[in-house]
């Protein structure tokens, strides 16, 4: 199979929870073991972090990365989802993955994968650990697809687990209260493994601390440790405790490991995320006149912070693009939404996406209003259209619908 074929298997056979939602999650960590074990246990060859938490793992993740290549290191990235080529989610030093290599892996493995029904998470990570392996990366940030625990990356050992926040989202899986989606996200850390916290409630903190006990880990709680907002080119307002757990990070690289890392690298690698890693659709600006911002912002915790930013800008009308996926809770994130923009309602183009006539419906409940639209990059063309030099376009809701117009 070529590159196209490959990955349209790999879609369209597997379960995959980007399209299918709850039918995709495991509920052990079986498989995986089988798969990694097949493959001669890549990952006993890495040296990585393990990145967990329901907001801004992902920014996280690629400002490490960025980081670590500014001091001269061979860095292995794995994140998810991807906005436009599956290859976006494995890198090395910023440079995606080879169609060759994806190919090869699945077409060598394809039998294996199908008699003992490995799901498509499942392969992604195995194959990101037989890339980085054979690569010899020096070290792999390894981010974790959801919950923590049961994740297929939770077979690693690393040098430093990391948590970044704990949210309500994906509640049909991790439970629904703080402390319950603490506890899977949590499962990331292990024996004698230093573990940092970016954020914390009074609900989280102490299930991080008793698994910590529990493990014998020593804890930090970044938030209360960096008082550093060093500056980035990744300038959502979020990024200020994401900057935080990374600096924290970083500290405990220094001293616990053998990587040396000065603070010319990390204001450098900081400043230059989006070049080192290509990291797409974080407050991410497509225009100006009107002033176009992109965000994936998807769940409470994190479109609260993203809308309190857009109200900071200065403009006559506010346009919002908006598609969601149909497991979203949508009366807890409508309500954030203010009632004075003029929406463009859209379907993201995937399975799992909302239709537009539903979600207008359930908008107009919280007031607000606007027009519906055949697709996403209908949407977005109808909000430029509409939108004046001085207004402001803002398109969200959803990964997929900021996937579709980048």
């Amino acid at each position: 199979m070529n590159y196209q074929e490959t990955t349209a298997w790999m879609f369209n056979q597997l379960p995959m929870y980007q399209l299918q939602g709850a039918s995709a999650y495991k509920k052990d960590l079986t498989n995986t073991h089988l798969l990694i074990n097949h493959l001669n246990n890549p990952h006993t060859k890495l040296k990585c972090i393990h990145v967990a938490g329901t907001n801004g793992k992902g920014s996280t993740s690629h400002m490490l990365a960025s980081i670590l290549q500014e001091a001269g290191y061979k860095v292995g990235l794995y994140t998810s989802p991807h906005l436009k080529d599956y290859r976006e989610r494995i890198k090395i030093n910023g440079f995606e993955i080879t169609e060759d290599f994806v190919c090869d892996f699945i077409n060598s493995n394809k039998s294996f994968f199908e008699a003992n029904d490995i799901s498509f998470f499942e392969m992604s990570v195995g194959l990101a650990f037989a890339y980085f392996a054979k690569e010899e990366v020096d070290i792999a940030i390894i981010e974790v697809g959801m919950g923590g625990r049961l994740d297929a990356t939770n077979i690693i050992t690393p040098l430093v687990s990391v948590i970044t926040n704990i949210g309500l989202d994906h509640l049909q899986f991790l439970g629904n209260t703080l402390e319950a989606i603490a506890f899977e996200k949590a499962g990331i850390i292990k024996t004698e493994i230093p573990v940092v916290i970016g954020e914390y409630t009074d609900e989280t903190k102490p299930v991080f601390e008793a698994k910590a006990k529990e493990t014998n880990s020593e804890i930090y709680f970044a938030s209360d440790l960096i008082s550093e907002n060093l500056p980035s080119d990744l300038i959502g307002d979020y990024q200020i405790h994401n900057k935080k757990t990374v600096l924290q990070t970083i500290q405990i690289l220094n001293t616990k490991t053998d990587f040396s890392i000065n603070q010319n690298n990390i204001e450098s690698g900081l400043l230059n995320v989006v070049k080192n890693t290509g990291l797409l659709g974080r407050w991410q600006q497509l225009g100006s006149s009107p002033k176009i911002i992109c965000d994936t912002a998807h769940n409470k915790n994190g479109l609260e912070i993203v809308l309190n930013q857009i109200k900071k800008e200065k403009f006559e009308q506010l346009h919002i693009v908006l598609g969601v996926v149909n497991d979203k809770d949508l009366d807890e994130v409508l309500p954030l939404f203010p009632k004075n923009a003029i929406y463009y309602f859209c379907k993201p183009n995937i399975p799992r996406g909302l239709e537009a006539l539903a979600l207008k419906e359930k908008a107009a409940q919280f007031g607000l209003k606007g027009a519906i639209l055949h697709s996403v990059p209908e949407a977005y063309k109808k909000s430029k259209e509409s939108a004046n030099s001085n207004d402001f376009i803002y398109v969200g809701g959803s990964t997929f619908v900021v996937a579709e117009i980048l």
